[in-house]
């Protein structure tokens, strides 16, 4: 039973986080509703976002212990070792974008302010650097802990992730004009744009 239960938890949870992330990132419009205080609304919704996601990880591990009882494998027919070194692969450039993403967008990571200016560094190449560095993590995880079913489950991050830097665009749109727009023309969404 505790096995249903967890994955249902996960899914909730990884839907929840997809969904209160999807608020956070529009103060831009939620200001010409509510005033000033969209953007501290946003960032709760943010902080939500963050702590559903990491209930939803930690279902993950759960389910190394408790696997559904259903007819796929409980772990990859190689060695975990294997895995590891395949996680380990993944996780170094991705790690390596997110920490870029983070560091460049500074605490506009978390913290929804209306002051903030639109970021430099990496975001000059790619407009969704932490997206495009976080997402490989839920395979990281998938493959540290050996689970073919994790793997699989894992993509349902990618339409999610997809939605989230989608809606994070329009509200940038609504905030900085056409400097956003022409920000878009010269930056690629998750791959460099050769502008040459």
């Amino acid at each position: 039973m505790i096995e249903w239960i967890n994955v249902i938890i996960m899914t909730a949870t990884c839907l929840l986080s997809f969904y209160f992330y999807i608020k956070s990132v529009g103060p831009a419009a939620l200001e010409k509703k509510i005033g000033k205080n969209a953007y501290k609304k946003c960032t709760q919704y943010r902080m939500l976002s963050g702590i559903f996601m990491t209930i939803s990880f930690l279902c993950y591990v759960v389910y190394y212990f408790f696997p559904l009882p259903i007819p796929v494998p409980q772990t990859f027919p190689w060695d975990w070792r294997f895995s590891a070194v395949l996680a380990v692969i993944l996780a170094i450039p991705s790690g390596y974008i997110l920490l870029r993403g983070v560091l460049d967008a500074g605490e506009e990571s978390m913290i929804v302010k209306k002051e903030h200016t639109m970021y430099g560094g990496i975001y000059d190449k790619i407009r969704h650097p932490q997206a495009l560095g976080e997402l490989p993590f839920v395979w990281v995880i998938s493959l540290l802990l050996n689970s073919p079913f994790l793997f699989v489950f894992s993509f349902i991050w990618v339409p999610i992730y997809y939605y989230m830097c989608i809606a994070e665009e329009k509200d940038l749109e609504i905030r900085y004009g056409q400097k956003y727009l022409e920000y878009k023309k010269n930056t690629g969404f998750l791959i460099p744009k050769n502008t040459k």
